[in-house]
């Protein structure tokens, strides 16, 4: 559905996208993350024919976006950082501009916006003007002139920016029902996000793709858990005789203690970690000391996100 290979944008001497290639084959929601200057906003202007490319292709349904721009544009969404509205219009009136300019008309482009209202949930604001709804409405509007023309493939830059709590709520719920009928690729600096709505994510950093994996798969092959955290109900010497007893426990930091209750974070020497978790658990129930909290550490997405990015390490 897109495919993206060996794109390069230079700036003079300046590499701000360095031979990025890859390919998103089915509908989903797809998440694009690097830090500030990392090359996303160029790719995204070169994903959609805004900005040439210095040298690479992108396909958007098998069309090339330079060499055959208008079969490849019509297949297309895209929902910029600022949305481009003109705050006088109505959303029925800005729709209707867009819907003409992407060359839609009669029965056609009135069945459409009705439509892409419909599915935005902007429908009761059609006869307002624009400067008198809310940014999450604007917003709402801002993907809807994106969905005009059916597009396969949308690209929403930034989606909830600026957006309160509620408001971001509901344009997440709105973006991942667009999911389950199209190819949605969202660029987002909310790395929980990404993580909640997204089945892969792209890592770039320095122009260069450095991961491209399912979030689960990322935590195991880039960050593999390496820590336990333990609660148990016992002061903490006799967690520690106990868990001297363990072997592969490198070292066992007591984090809380009192008479009835000590926290532990413990750090692995080798082997499985949850081999190790098995061994804790079966020598707590075998002495009678309950435990009241037992798990493996995982790595978070931001954990992940400044490995990658701040370490340079490729995929």
């Amino acid at each position: 559905m897109l495919q993206v290979e060996h794109l390069t944008r230079r700036y003079g001497t300046v590499t701000a996208v360095d031979d990025l290639s890859f390919e998103i084959s089915a509908d989903g929601v797809y998440g694009f993350l690097g830090p500030n200057g990392a090359g996303k906003s160029t790719t995204m202007n070169m994903m959609t024919g805004c900005l040439s490319a210095t040298s690479g292709t992108v396909k958007i349904a098998g069309y090339d976006i330079y060499e055959q721009s208008r079969e490849a544009k019509r297949r297309i969404g895209y929902l910029p950082e600022q949305p481009p509205l003109y705050l006088g219009e109505t959303p029925a009136e800005y729709l209707r501009f867009v819907g003409e300019a992407k060359g839609l008309r009669g029965d056609a482009l009135a069945r459409q916006i009705a439509d892409v209202m419909e599915e935005t949930g902007i429908g009761e604001m059609r006869g307002r003007r624009m400067d008198a709804l809310s940014k999450g409405y604007r917003q709402r509007v801002g993907i809807a002139q994106a969905l005009l023309g059916a597009p396969e493939v949308v690209i929403l830059d930034e989606p909830t920016v600026g957006l309160d709590p509620l408001q971001i709520l509901e344009i997440r719920s709105l973006i991942a029902s667009l999911g389950r009928s199209r190819t949605v690729l969202i660029s987002s600096h909310i790395l929980s996000e990404v993580q909640t709505m997204c089945s892969k994510i792209l890592i770039i950093s320095r122009g260069k793709l450095v991961a491209f994996d399912e979030p689960a798969r990322l935590e195991e092959r880039l960050a593999a858990p390496g820590e336990i955290a333990l609660t148990a109900e016992a002061d903490a010497q006799t967690v520690q005789a106990l868990l001297a007893e363990i072997p592969n426990i490198a070292s066992a930091a007591v984090v809380a203690d009192s008479p009835e209750r000590s926290r532990f974070t413990i750090t692995a020497s080798g082997g499985d970690i949850y081999d190790l978790s098995r061994s804790i658990f079966r020598a707590f129930a075998a002495s009678g000391h309950a435990l009241c909290e037992l798990g493996v550490k995982k790595a978070s997405l931001e954990d992940i996100f400044l490995e990658l990015t701040e370490g340079g390490k490729a995929e």
